[in-house]
């Protein structure tokens, strides 16, 4: 393994690298909240559930990292 890449595995394991990801996942659900917005507009069922079912994803895919998080011991007030 190069040593690139277990710097990037361990910056993935990081708190810095877990907020990172955080907020690129949050950023997704601006892409889902208007291709709802779309889809609603345009009464269009199928695209609607796809922005259903993705903002599911995103749900979960945070609940994760909040949990990743946690995991990590974060000293964060708003973690708890």
């Amino acid at each position: 393994m190069s040593k690139a890449l277990s710097k990037a595995k361990g910056f993935k394991k990081s708190k810095s690298g877990t907020y990172l990801s955080i907020a690129t996942t949050a950023f997704g659900a601006v892409s889902v909240a208007k291709q709802a917005k779309k889809a609603r507009s345009e009464h269009d069922t199928l695209r609607l559930i796809d922005a259903a079912v993705s903002a599911a994803a995103i749900v979960t895919g945070l609940a994760i990292l909040y949990r990743e998080l946690k995991r990590l011991g974060d000293d964060d007030v708003l973690l708890g």
